[in-house]
């Protein structure tokens, strides 16, 4: 004779749980919190900013970044005919845009004038610096300690574009 299950019925095998007690109502959300913009004009919120610098010979520059500085080559961009134009290059997670010049401007222009890109890091200046004259480099500002506190130095790419690189903690 065949025994039926009845729907719902227990499994003598199955742990038998206790009953939950009651849990006290959840607090509720506090209201929404007003935005900390204090203007009311929309402000720009930027999380990264990419400079991009027009050389005039991209190998020359490119060796200078990552050999001297130390920069890591990233995406390479070529022309239709297969010739590198450009180089996106990368240190920590910062990137610099190099862009080979196409004289439309004139062979003689001065670039980097009245530029100076502020770099800043959390590696020793003096080292760096040690480095950066190892590795063929010339530093237009030797370490320096700063009188709002930290240390940087100074230099200058081929084409004369000014970098600072600057540690805040020494």
């Amino acid at each position: 004779m065949a025994v039926r299950k009845r729907r719902g019925a227990r499994r003598a095998s199955a742990p038998v749980r206790a009953r939950k007690k009651s849990t006290p109502p959840r607090k509720r959300k506090p209201a929404a919190q007003p935005e900390r913009r204090q203007s009311a004009r929309e402000t720009l919120r930027l999380r990264s900013v990419e400079p991009t610098f027009t050389v005039s010979d991209l190998d020359r520059s490119v060796r200078f970044y990552t050999d001297v500085l130390g920069f890591i080559m990233g995406n390479k961009v070529t022309d239709n005919g297969g010739i590198v134009r450009g180089v996106m290059l990368k240190a920590g997670v910062c990137q610099l845009r190099l862009w080979q010049d196409d004289w439309a401007k004139g062979r003689d222009r001065q670039r980097g004038v009245a530029v100076r890109v502020w770099c800043t890091t959390a590696q020793d200046i003096d080292g760096l610096g040690v480095r950066i004259k190892a590795a063929g480099g010339m530093l237009t500002e030797e370490p320096t300690e700063l009188p709002w506190g930290g240390r940087s130095l100074g230099i200058d790419d081929p084409d004369g574009f000014h970098l600072t690189v600057y540690n805040p903690t020494r």
